[in-house]
């Protein structure tokens, strides 16, 4: 009897984590504009290693971040007009990821290139595709963000790396109910009044919209110290899942002066975007920009709004954290659901179904 020889390169091939893991056919944030300048950023996304460049020219790239030759990272190179160079021997590889030129080699072998991915910057995002077998091309375009170019708006943003899965990142975001318990010294405000907030939860296609009104509140330091309202609010907190994104428009007016209905209200408004990508099963990015319209000082107290933002996230990234922490911690044990959970509960059927399950 013989025993089969497996070959180590392709048990490795099989069981290494791949995209194959979430949803695809779409597009995901990779970066925010400004994180790419002179200088190629490394980034694993959906469990495979991407390097992003820009070109001297300011096109965007991605490739495997991986050269054929002798695997040196290609985040390691230098971007030049027409592409991305390796800093180990300068083989210079295209958007495409075709070798286009190999130093003091005239001939260039067939076989030399990498993986590339399609990418698109608009509106201060760049967003990557990761396709299917069927779809390796986009088959759409990008979601726009039309606040990053409203002239009405100020606006600043970051990344923030997390030890945990990215669903738990949308789950934080589509239940704003929290903020009363985690968010007490900056968005938070009354916890009763957020758990008892009327609260309606719409879903068309794949997008799931939660919507809560908290009338005749209380309004949060992050508010007070930047628009001057005179005491009592009507606030609203519109929270808007997509699959690769999520858009949440949060704000007040003073109490009884109009209605928190109308889209073109006035008062004080946050606008966040909020790009939430895997980089593994167990771990994620979360890319996100926080506008707002102060009425004095929009410079001044722009930077306190981006501080006390950055308060806030800090304390959702330790709350998320050490959830996950404690489920791996339990195992299996289960979690029951309250009425906090029902756009959660949407927006993970929605990538249930997107990826096939």
């Amino acid at each position: 009897m013989t025993t089969q020889q497996v070959n180590p390169k392709e048990l490795m091939k099989l069981s290494a984590p791949n995209r194959s893991s979430f949803p695809l056919d779409m597009w995901y944030v990779a970066a925010l504009s400004k994180e790419l300048q002179d200088k190629p950023l490394a980034r694993t996304l959906l469990n495979e290693a991407v390097v992003l460049y820009r070109t001297t020219d300011g096109r965007v790239g991605a490739l495997e971040d991986r050269c054929c030759h002798r695997a040196l990272p290609l985040s390691l190179g230098i971007p030049e007009e027409t592409g991305l160079r390796c800093g180990y021997h300068g083989l210079l590889f295209d958007k495409s990821g075709k070798c286009i030129e190999i130093p003091g080699q005239d001939k260039i072998p067939s076989k030399a290139k990498v993986d590339a991915y399609p990418v698109k910057e608009q509106d201060a995002i760049i967003w990557i595709w990761f396709g299917s077998e069927e779809h390796p091309q986009p088959n759409c375009e990008p979601p726009t963000y039309s606040v990053h170019n409203d002239d009405n708006y100020l606006y600043d943003g970051d990344i923030y790396h997390y030890e945990a899965p990215y669903q738990l990142i949308h789950d934080n975001l589509l239940d704003l109910s929290h903020l009363g318990y985690v968010h007490v010294h900056t968005i938070g405000g009354n916890a009763q009044i957020h758990m008892n907030a009327k609260m309606q939860v719409e879903q068309k296609g794949n997008c799931v919209q939660v919507t809560r009104h908290m009338l005749n509140s209380t309004p949060p330091q992050t508010y007070t110290a930047a628009y001057p309202f005179k005491g009592q609010v009507d606030r609203w907190q519109e929270i808007v899942f997509y699959p690769s994104h999520l858009e949440i428009w949060t704000g007040a007016v003073n109490v009884n002066t109009e209605s928190i209905d109308n889209p073109n209200r006035g008062g004080f408004h946050l606008k966040g975007f909020h790009g939430v990508t895997p980089e593994t099963d167990e771990t994620s990015f979360y890319l996100w920009t926080q506008a707002s319209n102060p009425t004095s000082n929009p410079e001044e107290n722009m930077k306190l709004v981006i501080e006390q933002t950055i308060l806030t996230f800090d304390e959702d990234k330790t709350v998320i954290e050490a959830q996950y922490a404690n489920m791996k911690r339990f195992g299996e044990k289960k979690m029951i659901d309250i009425h906090v959970d029902a756009g959660a509960n949407r927006a993970r059927r929605i990538i249930k179904q997107l990826k096939g399950d």
